[in-house]
């Protein structure tokens, strides 16, 4: 694209069965093919969106402040789906008919290992110094572990230093102190859509922080391009757009493997959207929570703090939690590296609401310690538990002609259901969304995650065998129902598409 996009549509990208086919090869080993093509008369994508998550909002409590009630309204309208299946849990023998939950970005595949380490005499240890208050910025001997840690697993070219690491309970908490301290109350951040939504809940309530959705869409253009690409031209565009709305960016928020997407950029995507930041005067927060959750041999991941020289190292800030890669979602550990002083202290003084007790710092300090444990018996067992997983959820996904994104990393795979969409419309996926939910399996819709176009959703397919087994065969029940429907329908040769179309191999 060599103009700006235009600011309003309300048509999605459109991928047509009459489209031309292309059989592509990423850099990250899967093949892609694509049938894909936009009606003649069919706007573009709007390629960004400047967000106002309380713009539909209007309070309804005289207990609450304004923002309380905006915190309340947050809750009410995203949680919907989470506090269902809390409410209906599947268990195998309290209550097998309870709800499945593919939906909820969790590794479930190695309690085993998890607990038998962490039962291990030398993590139950308590001291007086542990009782008290300690270092806002996380105990000493602590933050060295963690920076000897990210050290080696994201191949530092020096030793990280113990000075830049802060420690907070958990990337939530990382994304609200990090959006408080480098954005005043209505700038932005860019972000490429479509991105883990809950991030909108982390910077808005506490730092009043608003997110330009730089918008992907899953059109393939050419032999050296992919679906949901983002381009430093998407950047420059969204930046501009924004800019021409009198809303002040000051960052640019990467996630890397990417949430839903489980896409890796490469060593050279990684440098130029640095240097696209450099050149703004942009912040970088570079979410690597995924980082040891790359589980296909053939794909290769590169941290930030694997790079020789950063482009700005004053504005690039990386985050990362053992909620993904260890499993350990309900610890809240999670840590920020940044060569800013003054950024740093900025989010410790943010500790004393966000810290991790002593006890939980010490157990965190005992694992990253063992590295043996680490690389000989949970990681290799872990990637050999998750691609397992994966290449069951992917069978099952081309049995039934789902087209889908994975690119073996993460706990996720990327599918296309809008081929059982009557209409291409977000109104449709929500309902489809719904009769998920009735038929008790919980999956995550893509306009949670700000897809521009209807169908998409997400599958977490980290969970053990027999409740995956379960969780797709209801999925399947609800899609051959949706087709016998759709089959049984009067037919209409000037009816609209079903939705996007695409075939892609993972």
């Amino acid at each position: 694209m060599s103009t700006l996009c235009q600011k309003e549509t309300r048509t999605p990208a459109t991928c047509l069965g009459s489209g031309s086919t292309q059989g592509l090869h990423s850099s990250n080993g899967d093949d892609v093919e694509r049938e894909c093509s936009r009606k003649p008369d069919q706007k573009p994508l709007k390629c960004y969106r400047v967000g106002d998550p309380t713009a539909m909002f209007s309070p309804n409590s005289p207990h609450l402040s304004s923002r309380g009630s905006v915190i309340k309204w947050f809750w009410d309208s995203a949680e919907e789906g989470y506090r269902t299946y809390h409410m209906d849990e599947y268990d195998e023998d309290k209550n097998p008919n309870g709800i499945i939950n593919l939906g909820t970005s969790e590794n479930k595949l190695c309690f085993d290992l998890l607990t038998r380490r962490l039962s291990q005499s030398d993590m139950l240890w308590v001291e007086p110094s542990l009782l008290q208050y300690p270092d806002w910025r996380g105990h000493l001997f602590l933050r060295e572990e963690v920076a000897r840690f990210l050290s080696f697993y994201c191949k530092s070219p020096a030793p990280l230093k113990p000075e830049n690491v802060v420690v907070l309970n958990g990337c939530a908490s990382l994304f609200s102190a990090l959006a408080t301290v480098l954005c005043e109350a209505g700038e932005a951040f860019l972000i490429p859509a479509p991105y883990y939504g809950s991030i909108t809940q982390h910077v808005c309530l506490y730092g009043g922080v608003r997110l330009v959705c730089v918008y992907l869409d899953s059109e393939v253009t050419g032999l050296e391009t992919r679906p949901f690409q983002l381009t430093v031209e998407k950047l420059e565009m969204a930046l501009q757009g924004a800019n021409s709305e009198g809303v002040k960016v000051k960052g640019l928020i990467l996630i890397n493997p990417h949430n839903p997407l489980g896409d890796v950029y490469s060593l050279g995507e990684l440098q130029e959207y640095l240097d696209f930041a450099k050149r703004h005067e942009l912040h970088v927060i570079v979410d690597e929570i995924y980082l040891l959750s790359v589980f296909e041999k053939s794909v290769e991941f590169h941290s930030v703090l694997s790079l020789e020289r950063l482009p700005d190292s004053q504005r690039t800030h990386v985050m990362w939690a053992a909620s993904k890669d260890f499993g350990m979602s309900g610890i809240r550990f999670g840590t920020l590296y940044t060569e800013n002083r003054d950024v740093a202290t900025a989010v410790a003084s943010l500790c004393r609401y966000h810290s991790l007790s002593g006890l939980v710092q010490y157990q965190m300090a005992q694992l990253f310690r063992d590295r043996d444990w680490i690389n000989q018996v949970y990681l290799p067992e872990n990637h050999a538990r998750l691609k397992a997983a994966h290449t069951y959820v992917s069978e099952e996904l081309r049995a039934l002609g789902i087209p889908f994104l994975s690119r073996g990393a993460g706990f996720f795979i990327w599918a296309n259901l809008g081929k059982y969409l009557p209409e291409a419309t977000f109104e449709q996926e929500m309902l489809l969304w719904r009769r998920f939910l009735d038929n008790k399996v919980l999956l995550s819709f893509g306009k949670a995650f700000e897809c521009k176009e209807p169908g998409w959703f997400r599958l977490v397919f980290s969970d053990r065998m027999h409740r995956l087994r379960l969780g797709m065969q209801r999925v399947r029940q609800v899609l051959e129902s949706e087709s016998q429907v759709a089959a049984d329908a009067p037919s209409c040769q000037t009816q609209e598409p079903r939705g996007p179309r695409s075939h892609c191999e993972d």
